[in-house]
Formats: C-alpha cells, structure tokens, sequence
C-alpha cells in the first residue's frame, strides 16, 4: 500500500523509493517473524531458568526484563529493531533534503489557497517531555525548525510513519482516527458532532480524518510543533480539506470555555508526562460544552508480565519515555478528579482493525459532561 500523494511528500528517484521499500519490509518482517520467537524463547529458557532459580515464575515486569535482556535471542531482536528505525529516518531524510526548500514554499502555496487557516506563537514554551529527548528517535523531534519557515518534521513524521507501521496505517496514516470515529459511532449514535478540536495533531493524519467524516462540523487542531503543524496546513491544503491548525499546549490553550462538543486524541497521552496528563484531561473538560465528550485513544500495554515486557520495548529504546507511567495510570478515575462527574468517565476499548497482532484494541477514556 502506498501513501496518498498530496503534495506535501517528497518525490522520491527509483533508487530513494527502493530503500524506503525495503526498510518497510524489514520492519514488517522483525514484527511479524522475528518477535514471534520472543514468545517461544520466554517458554522455552527464559521462565525455566527463572523458576529454577527462584522456586516460582515472574510475576513482576521488572523481572522478565531482567531476565530477557540476557538472552541472545531477545539482543538480536532488539538491536535490529532499534536499527530498522534508524534507517526508516535516513531513508526518508534521503529524499527530503534536496527537496527542503522546495517543500516548504508548497506548504506556502498550498496554505493561500486552503479555507482552513494556521497559527503560530514563536513566543510558546515547548514543553520538556519534548525537548529532553526526541520522541521515536526522530530526529530534531516534532518542533525543531531546521531552517525558518521549516516543514521537515512533518515530512519525517508522515512518511516515516507509513514504514514504521509497514503500510498498516492506511493510504492517509488515519487508522487510529478511522478507528476511534468506528468506535464513536456505534457506541454514541445519537452524537453529531459541529465543533471538534484534535489535541497533539502532528501533521493532521487524524484530524482530516474526522472532517472527512463530518464535513459540516468545524474542525481544530493543536500541537506544540511549529514545522508539523506547517506541513499539517499545506497537507489539507493540497486534500482540499479546510482545517484549523493552532500552536498550542494541549495543558492549556487559548480557546474560550466551551469551545467544543467533541475533545480529541489519538496516542498522545504516552508522549507527555506525569504532571500533563491530569492538566490535558482537566483542559478537555473546560473546552466542553455541555452534553459534550471527549475521547483519547492511546497505546495498548501487556496483559502480564511477558507481553508488557515486550509491549515496553519503545519505552526503554526509542524515547517514549512516559508510556510505562501512562499505562498504570486509571485515566478515568484522573478525569474525575480533574472534574468530570463519577461515572461520566470511563476506561473503554475500540476494536483494532489492524496494525498489530498483538493486541485486540485501542485503550480510550471517554469523558461526558
């Protein structure tokens, strides 16, 4: 599957295009052969030897990462997944330099053209959690303006995502916004949306995703990134999709009270922090309008011990350095105290449709108010 060619992505040569092939082969290929024997070597060594020893078998994830980071199968498996991701970047960037400048006044061109509009505040912090490391190992990050006026973060992230999940995330990378609106409407039928803000949009892939789906509702996003959020604004552009991109910090943004009946997002919470994460879910319920709701999609954890070690694996090896802590926190009972009413908000799971094997759904806390 390839992606939808708006006209944001970079043209790639013969040979660009091959490379990017084969690093998306690669990775299918660890994913769906490689770390299967994971599983096997836990049964086969790892957990004997573990009883053996200790007289029980692992109960803590701490455990099973002790023992598993011994074991030269798991080694190979890791070293060549951490290595694969930094190809799918190179690859990438292979076709995006020469082509830099070039980008960036299509985002311009495209951006005149579009109804939706874009707004940049030079002056916004950037939050730590993404200036301490760059998330995914991506280069620069999501808000690293290489040369002014910049796009390459969206170009790294958009086509970089369509390699990382071997073509998984559909022709426009919106499988986790076309799962999530699946889930909204057959649990919410009787909820339309005219109002709806996507917080942590990145390069919009989720966003034009929803107004696709409710062409009549007005439809925001936010992130902290500057060079995303440009390529967002020239991607809808070039869909003709008329989008409204904000910088902003989901902990606290500048829209008024009230502002939205639908409150969006799809894996951000994992690439925050301890302390953001009850502020974003407290921001969602001021933004609400009455009647209104909001859903946030975020990543799966493991079921025991084993499978969260190996669901784990980006936490201890590509800077997603807050998704352990997000996977113990009870995001309903944090939405509550962030004032949602008791039992208005709830932990609740949409079907995945695809992209792994390894687990059936989606984590969502939905929030009524």
């Amino acid at each position: 599957m390839s992606l939808y060619p708006h006209e944001m992505l970079p043209e790639r040569t013969q040979d660009q295009r091959a490379r990017q092939d084969f690093v998306k082969s690669f990775r299918a290929h660890l994913a769906m052969k490689i770390r299967s024997g994971l599983g096997a070597v836990y049964k086969a060594r790892v957990k004997p030897g573990f009883e053996k020893e200790h007289g029980r078998e692992p109960q803590e994830l701490q455990e099973v990462r002790r023992e598993m980071t011994r074991d030269p199968y798991y080694q190979l498996w890791s070293a060549m997944q951490r290595k694969s991701q930094e190809m799918m970047y190179d690859s990438v960037t292979d076709s995006l330099e020469p082509q830099r400048e070039h980008l960036i006044e299509r985002y311009k061109d495209l951006g005149e053209k579009t109804e939706g509009t874009l707004e940049l505040d030079p002056d916004l912090e950037i939050p730590k959690y993404h200036t301490a490391a760059d998330i995914h190992i991506m280069p620069g990050g999501y808000h690293t303006d290489v040369v002014d006026d910049d796009v390459s973060a969206g170009v790294l992230y958009d086509a970089a995502m369509d390699i990382y999940a071997f073509g998984f995330m559909g022709p426009k990378n919106d499988l986790l916004a076309r799962t999530l609106i699946n889930y909204y409407q057959k649990e919410y039928p009787d909820h339309t949306p005219t109002r709806i803000l996507d917080m942590g949009c990145a390069v919009g892939n989720s966003t034009t995703a929803w107004k696709e789906e409710y062409p009549e509702a007005e439809v925001h996003g936010i992130d902290v990134g500057a060079p995303v959020l440009r390529y967002a604004h020239g991607r809808a552009g070039s869909m003709g999709i008329p989008i409204h991109y904000k910088q902003q910090n989901a902990e606290e943004t500048d829209y008024p009270d009230e502002s939205f009946d639908l409150v969006l997002s799809h894996i951000m919470f994992h690439e925050t922090s301890q302390s953001a994460l009850p502020r974003i879910l407290g921001e969602s319920y001021r933004l609400l309008r009455p009647g209104g709701m909001m859903m946030h999609l975020d990543v799966p954890g493991g079921s025991d011990p084993f499978s969260s070690f190996v669901m784990e694996w980006e936490c201890q090896n590509t800077n997603e350095n807050f998704a352990n802590m997000y996977r113990a926190t009870d995001m309903a009972a944090t939405a509550v105290k962030m004032g949602f009413e008791e039992g208005k908000a709830r932990n609740e799971g949409a079907p995945a449709k695809s992209f792994s094997p390894h687990f059936k759904s989606w984590p969502v806390v939905v929030g009524e108010k």
